[in-house]
C-alpha cells in the first residue's frame, strides 16, 4: 500500500486502541504480534524503519553466553531458543554461524562468577579452557529442545594452528560453538513491516513522528510533507529505545529510563584476514577484558564493538579512540596480519537502551528486557508502556510478552501464537532451493544464477524481485548484483522515501562499502522516476545521502 493510501486511512481513523511510537525492532514486532490478535494497532517512527539501534547491531542471533557469567540464565536460556526459532522462521535471513573462541589459558576464570555475584569483581581475569567448555556445554544445554545445530568442538594448540595457520601460536585451545548470524538485520525488520501492511487494523508509518501530546491525543507530524494529524490512543507503547526518555518529554513526561551505552563496529576489505576467518566468527576477550569479534559478512570482516556510556544517542558515531581500538584488537588473535585505516570501507555506531544503572561497569549492566509503565492519570489519559532494553535475538519474545500485558488491559485474548510464525521470505520456504530457482527463472526469464542470487537474498519473496526485473533487467552502475527491476521493487514495496533508505537498509550495498558516485545517482534516477521527485529535490537527495555517508560511516565519495 502506498503512502498516500495509508495517509488516507490514518485520516479517516482517529482512535485507536493502541499507538506504538518507534520503529526499531521491538516496535514493529510487537506492532505485529497486537496486529495478529486483531487489535487496531498503529505504529509511527521518526526517521526510516530499522535506522537506530536496530540498525546497529553486530548482526549475531544469539543467547549470549558471557551472559552467563553475569547469572543472567532466564536471558540466555529465552535467547537460544529464540534464536533456534529465527532460524526456522527466517531461514533465508538467519543462517548458522560457527563461533571460534581463542584460548590462551587454562584454568584461569574459575572465580569470576562468584566474584562477580559478590560485587568483588569488576573486570574479570581471562578466562580459561575449563571455563570455557563449562559455559559452552552450560550454553548447549539451554537449547537442547529447539537446537538443530552441531555440538561445539574443543581443539588443543596443534589442531588449532592446523585449521587456522595465521592464528597467534601462544593459543593453548580454540573453541567452536554454534550461533546463529543475520547478514542483514534491516531486511527482518521491513520484512515483518511488509507482511502485515494488508492487515486492515495495523497501520505503520517511517518518518512519521509523537510531535506533542495534549494529555489526551497525540500529534503526529509526518517529516515528509509537515502535515499534522491527531490520534487518540487507549494506550502507548514507547519503544523509541535509547530515545525512550527523549519521546516520554515530547509526550509530558519526565522520565531517566535508560542509560545507554554506544557500541560502534568497522567493516573491513581485507582478504587476508578475510580467509583466516573462514566462515568463522572469532568471540574473544581482548587484552582490556573487553569481550570483541571479528565477524565475516560476506566478503567483508567487521570488527567490534565498544560499550561506552553516552547520554544522547543522536551523537553516535565512531571515533578515532574507538577505531584505534579495533585496528589493535585483532593483534592478539591474528598477530601477524596487518589492518590499518585504509582498509576501512565503513563504520557504524549505535546506542543500546539500556535500564539506568548505578553499575560499576558498562558490562554488568543487564540486557535483560523490562516494560516500566506510566499509568494513565499522570499527565496522560492513557498508560505509557516503555520496552527497556532487550536483546535483538529475543525482539519475538518481548514483543508476545508485552503483547499479552496489553491484551490484558484491553480484556482481549491471545488469538495466535507467533512462536511458529513464518517471516517474509521464510514463508512456503522450498526443502529444494535448487528447483524453486529453476522455476522461478523460467517464469521471470532471467537466468538460474540470478533467481538463486534473489533466493538468497530475499528467500521466497524472490519470486516477486524477479516478476520486475524481466521487464528491467538492466545491472546497477558499478553494482552488477543489483538490478534496475531490484531496485524498483524496492522503492514501490517497501516504503522508500531517502536515497539512504536504499543504500543503507534496503540493500548492503552502503555497508558493504561498494556505494560509488555513479551508483548513487543511478539509484537516485530510478528513485525520481517512481517517487515523482524533481531534479532540484533528486539532487538534494544525492547531497543529503553523501553528507550522511561521510559524517556517520566515514565513507567519502
Amino acid at each position: 500500500m502506498d503512502r498516500d493510501s495509508r495517509i488516507q486511512r490514518l485520516q479517516e481513523t482517529s482512535n485507536w486502541s493502541v499507538v506504538i511510537v518507534g520503529g526499531g525492532i521491538n516496535g514493529i514486532a510487537t506492532w505485529r504480534d497486537l496486529a495478529l490478535q486483531g487489535v487496531d494497532v498503529l505504529l509511527v517512527e521518526r526517521n526510516d524503519y530499522c535506522s537506530g539501534t536496530s540498525a546497529a547491531s553486530s548482526h549475531m542471533v544469539h543467547g549470549g553466553i558471557r551472559y552467563l557469567e553475569n547469572g543472567e540464565f532466564r536471558l540466555v536460556n529465552e535467547a537460544v531458543n529464540e534464536r533456534n526459532r529465527l532460524l526456522q522462521n527466517a531461514p533465508h535471513a538467519v543462517k548458522p554461524l560457527p563461533t571460534t573462541i581463542p584460548i590462551f589459558t587454562r584454568l584461569s576464570g574459575l572465580l569470576n562468577a562468584p566474584l562477580k555475584f559478590l560485587g568483588l569483581l569488576n573486570k574479570p581475569s581471562e578466562r580459561g579452557t575449563l571455563v570455557i567448555k563449562i559455559g559452552i556445554m552450560l550454553y548447549e544445554w539451554y537449547a537442547r529442545d529447539t537446537n538443530t545445530m552441531p555440538e561445539h568442538t574443543l581443539r588443543n594448540r596443534a589442531t588449532s594452528l592446523a585449521d587456522f595457520p595465521s592464528l597467534n601460536p601462544n593459543v593453548t585451545h580454540t573453541a567452536t560453538y554454534y550461533d546463529a548470524m543475520m547478514p542483514s538485520p534491516e531486511r527482518i525488520c521491513i520484512d515483518l513491516v511488509r507482511d502485515m501492511e494488508l492487515h486492515s487494523n495495523a497501520l505503520a508509518f517511517n518518518y512519521m513522528t509523537a510531535s506533542d501530546c495534549d494529555g489526551t491525543s497525540l500529534t503526529l507530524t509526518d517529516t515528509l510533507t509537515g502535515t499534522q494529524h491527531t490520534v487518540t490512543p487507549q494506550l502507548v507503547i514507547n519503544a523509541a529505545g535509547p530515545w525512550i526518555d527523549f519521546a516520554n518529554a515530547r509526550l509530558g513526561q519526565q522520565t531517566k529510563f535508560i542509560g545507554g551505552t554506544k557500541g560502534s563496529h568497522l567493516v573491513l576489505d581485507h582478504p587476508e584476514l578475510r580467509q583466516a576467518i573462514a566462515d568463522n566468527e572469532f568471540f574473544f576477550e581482548n587484552h582490556d577484558g573487553r569481550i570483541v569479534l571479528i565477524y565475516p559478512l560476506y566478503d567483508r570482516v567487521m570488527i567490534g564493538t565498544s560499550d561506552i556510556a553516552i547520554d544522547n544517542p543522536d551523537l553516535a558515531v565512531t571515533t578515532d579512540a574507538e577505531i584505534a581500538y579495533f585496528l589493535e584488537m585483532t593483534a592478539k588473535v591474528f598477530p601477524k596480519i596487518k589492518i590499518s585505516r585504509d582498509d576501512i570501507v565503513f563504520h557504524f555506531s549505535g546506542v543500546r537502551p539500556l535500564p539506568a544503572s548505578d553499575a560499576k561497569s558498562t558490562g554488568q549492566i543487564s540486557r535483560d528486557h523490562q516494560i516500566r509503565t506510566i499509568e494513565a492519570g499522570s499527565g496522560t489519559a492513557f498508560p505509557i508502556f516503555n520496552l527497556i532494553g532487550g536483546k535483538w535475538t529475543t525482539f519475538r519474545a518481548f514483543a508476545e510478552q508485552t503483547t499479552n500485558v496489553v491484551l490484558e488491559r484491553l480484556g482481549k485474548s491471545r488469538n495466535v501464537s507467533t512462536q511458529q510464525e513464518p517471516i517474509g521470505g521464510g514463508r512456503n520456504y522450498p526443502l529444494d532451493p535448487e528447483s524453486w530457482a529453476l522455476r522461478v527463472a523460467r517464469q521471470s526469464s532471467i537466468t538460474h544464477r540470478r533467481a538463486t542470487e534473489l533466493f538468497e537474498r530475499y528467500g521466497t519473496v524472490g519470486a516477486s524481485v524477479a516478476a520486475y526485473e524481466g521487464n528491467y533487467p538492466a545491472t546497477l552502475n558499478d553494482a552488477p548484483d543489483y538490478s534496475e527491476g531490484e531496485i524498483r521493487w524496492i522503492v514501490t514495496h517497501e516504503q522508500c522515501h531517502h536515497l539512504d533508505d536504499v543504500l543503507l537498509r534496503r540493500t548492503m550495498l552502503g555497508m558493504l562499502g561498494r556505494t560509488t558516485d555513479a551508483m548513487l545517482h543511478h539509484i537516485a534516477a530510478i528513485m525520481q522516476s517512481l517517487l515523482g521527485w524533481s531534479e532540484a529535490e533528486t539532487q538534494a537527495e544525492i547531497v543529503r545521502t553523501t553528507e550522511l555517508l561521510q559524517r556517520k560511516h566515514g565513507v567519502v565519495l
